[in-house]
């Protein structure tokens, strides 16, 4: 997968030329409340609670769209739609994947703020 497919720069840099000296914060922020949602999606990996699932993976999905990280939003929208079929077979290697993508986006994310 190249790079593009990660991440859209175009998003990037327009959120930056908006952002101005607030970028790295959201960046940053992005960062921390995506890990934060990945532990909460490991927490639920036993599939007994759907609707948070679905929310957390619906909520990863926003947050990775408005950032451009184009592959997570595809991870994360499988498994929300997964989590709405009630469809938990595959839980525990779709939130590998995502965490997986996540740490590609995040070390892109960091070169791209240096």
């Amino acid at each position: 997968m190249n790079d593009a497919q990660h991440l859209d720069y175009d998003a990037l840099n327009a959120l930056r030329d908006v952002m101005e000296d607030d970028f790295g914060f959201l960046i940053q922020t992005f960062l921390q409340d995506s890990t934060d949602r990945l532990v909460s999606l490991r927490s639920l990996e036993s599939g007994e609670n759907g609707d948070l699932i679905r929310r957390t993976a619906h909520s990863f999905k926003g947050s990775s769209s408005n950032l451009g990280a184009l592959h997570l939003v595809t991870l994360c929208a499988t498994v929300e739609r997964k989590a709405l079929a009630q469809d938990f077979t595959s839980l525990s290697s779709d939130i590998a994947a995502i965490e997986q993508e996540f740490a590609v986006v995040k070390k892109m994310m960091q070169d791209f703020l240096s």
